[in-house]
This record gives C-alpha cells, structure tokens and sequence, in this order.
C-alpha cells in the first residue's frame, strides 16, 4: 500500500452519562458539518466508540466540536490515533 493511500484514523472513547442522551445522534449531525467518515456507536460498558477518519486536521477539530457540544455528559476521553487505509465511506451510527 502506498503511503497516500493512508488516511489519519482517531479512535476515542467517551465515558460519563453518555448512553441514553441522544449522544450518538448528535454525533452524526455534527459530523455532518466536516469531511470525515467512520462510525459513533454504544459499548456494552456504558461508553460511546467513534472511529473517525480523514485529514488529520477535519478529525481534530470534529474531535473537538464534538466535545464541546455534548461536554455536559462526557466526564472522560480516551483517545488514539494512528495511520491506515480508509475503511469506510461515510459516517454512521453502527
């Protein structure tokens, strides 16, 4: 695979009162407003998962956005980010 086929990958976790509060819902419209693809969905432990991925920058500020917005019920996020093929071609709740 060719180094421009990579696209910046972030993985982060929402813990808190997150599950029940529409949380992954605003999540998609907001992803709405930026060019990035992956998923937002529950865990079974009670936290949110979002995969995001694009140029790094539309990722932050996503990241960001998405903090910002629903700070009321986000009391920790753990995150990480990597390198890797594009894996998806739109944004979804999963």
């Amino acid at each position: 695979m060719d180094s421009l086929d990579m696209v910046f990958h972030l993985h982060v976790f929402f813990s808190g009162h997150v599950q029940g509060v529409g949380f992954r819902y605003s999540t998609l419209q907001i992803a709405k407003g930026y060019e990035v693809t992956g998923s937002v969905k529950n865990l079974s432990d009670g936290r949110v998962e979002l995969s995001v991925e694009g140029e790094e920058k539309e990722c932050r500020q996503f990241l960001a956005a998405i903090e910002d917005e629903l700070e009321a019920f986000i009391r920790k996020t753990e995150t990480r980010e990597s390198l890797g093929p594009k894996r998806s071609s739109q944004f979804v709740i999963a």
